[in-house]
């Protein structure tokens, strides 16, 4: 049983919830490891335009990057992590802006609840987080049980192709990426791991300090999330290659945006 927070100040956690330590490496800095330059709120604006009425799920909330500014254009966002570092920076978040947003912990692999939600999403790669594509394909049926008929279930990931060319032949490879204030960005030392699997570690420079954390994700394919989604009885809608709507390219995308419908009861799926 997954437990939400009251008045969104506080979260317990729930023993059974399995925590790959992402948030304990991650939720101090992990607002500076992505640029503030507009990019959540787009994002969130997206999923805004794609909700098809009703309530909102979000499997992987972390700190709330995306739930709170799309809680704000869309009404409350349940966000279920299975940090509880992550959301208790997310508490704090919510006390203080006051975002209709309740935080849940757990697992996305195993959550359910008796709510049927009109969108259900996934983003930040945190269905790459999941090393095992078994345990991946699970993660996608349950949330597809999550939506009611005619919901949308939105899944953004990491593009192997990307990754892979970054690389150019090289098992490792790093590269840095400026952000927009003077003196931030992040320094990434990247290696594929035989088997699919992709080590990186993020040097996170900004506000006089730099800041490490190493994380190892699945090169989820489009192709993977569509057989989940398949079985799952989800029809594919569209795919892009960014948030501002660009064509998704196999290798020039650094990640793939995939969104999926729940027919409606008695619709033909095509």
């Amino acid at each position: 049983m997954s437990t939400a927070a009251p008045s969104g100040t506080s979260v317990a956690t729930a023993p059974e919830v399995q925590d790959i330590g992402y948030g304990r490496v991650f939720a101090d800095f992990y607002d500076r490891l992505l640029p503030h330059d507009g990019s959540a709120e787009r994002t969130a604006e997206v999923l805004a335009s794609w909700h098809p009425g009703g309530g909102t799920l979000e499997l992987g909330v972390g700190t709330g990057r995306i739930a709170v500014p799309l809680a704000r254009l869309s009404g409350e966002v349940v966000g279920v992590d299975s940090s509880p570092e992550m959301l208790q920076r997310l508490c704090e978040t919510v006390d203080a802006t006051g975002a209709p947003v309740t935080p849940v912990h757990g697992d996305i692999r195993t959550y359910a609840d008796d709510s049927r939600y009109g969108l259900v999403y996934c983003v930040c790669a945190t269905l790459s987080l999941v090393c095992d594509p078994t345990e991946q394909r699970t993660a996608v049926a349950r949330a597809a049980r999550q939506l009611a008929p005619g919901g949308t279930l939105v899944v953004e990931t990491h593009n192997p192709g990307f990754v892979t060319a970054l690389h150019e032949g090289r098992a490792r490879t790093s590269f840095f990426i400026p952000y927009a204030e003077p003196g931030t960005g992040v320094q990434t030392y990247s290696t594929l791991i035989p088997g699919g699997l992709w080590h990186a570690s993020h040097l996170v420079h900004g506000g006089g300090r730099v800041s490490i954390g190493t994380e190892i994700t699945r090169l989820t394919t489009a192709e993977d999330v569509d057989s989940y989604a398949a079985d799952a009885g989800l029809v594919l809608v569209s795919r892009q290659g960014d948030w501002a709507g660009g064509p998704f390219l196999p290798e020039g995308s650094g990640v793939h945006i995939s969104r999926y419908r729940r027919p409606a009861s008695g619709e033909e799926r095509s």
